[in-house]
């Protein structure tokens, strides 16, 4: 079922509940996956919360190794529930790295569905990301990019004076539909710079000097 941008909008947005300085959720919120009810909307794909929390994070802990699922949702209320129970970015604890990803995708390089893709990126100056990642999260969930099958999820890093939100696609190399997704997302967030995309291959490589292969 294709749930369209303004089903996914109706749920509204609610003010968070306060919890703990750079936690995503509260603690009794643990990772499952829930079914449907009658009654409700459901997704195309299910969708992962996942949180790396900077305060598990060392400098000898292998990348990723840190990282959590929180909830696993299935439905446009089940999200609601969770968007409106969980610090936005700009509440986050510096270091913080907050993702949403299809069901039984990890957010990690390794993960075989992401192992030949790579991410577009926006950046945006600290406390302001809060829309975009919204809006991000709505048209992953409402399937609203032509390509939609191509894209793995998304997350937003925070870091001290800036927060990171970036797309993650399966097949980087197709240049086509990896230039259709990054036109689309900017086109959804109203943002008018350029972005770039980079191979998670050359990110492996290369770390943060790895060069955009597409710009939009």
């Amino acid at each position: 079922m294709k749930v369209s941008s303004s089903s996914v909008k109706d749920g509204g947005v609610n003010e968070g509940v306060d919890h703990e300085e750079g936690d995503a959720a509260s603690s009794s919120t643990v990772e499952q996956k829930r079914k449907p009810s009658q009654g409700t909307h459901s997704l195309e794909h299910s969708w992962t919360f996942w949180f790396d929390n900077p305060s598990a994070k060392s400098k000898q802990a292998t990348w990723g190794s840190s990282i959590r699922p929180i909830h696993t949702f299935s439905t446009v209320e089940d999200f609601w529930g969770l968007y409106n129970n969980i610090h936005h970015p700009s509440k986050l604890g510096v270091g913080a790295d907050f993702h949403c990803f299809k069901f039984k995708i990890e957010p990690k390089w390794e993960d075989p569905v992401c192992a030949n893709g790579g991410k577009w990126t926006i950046s945006s100056p600290r406390g302001k990301a809060d829309t975009m990642w919204l809006y991000t999260l709505l048209a992953m969930i409402g399937e609203q990019f032509n390509h939609g099958d191509d894209i793995c999820g998304a997350v937003v890093n925070v870091r001290g004076k800036q927060e990171k939100i970036a797309l993650w696609t399966k097949n980087a190399s197709n240049e086509a539909t990896q230039l259709s997704i990054g036109r689309q997302w900017k086109e959804f967030l109203d943002y008018n710079d350029s972005i770039g995309f980079i191979f998670h291959e050359d990110a492996k490589k290369h770390d943060r000097y790895a060069k955009n292969r597409y710009t939009v």
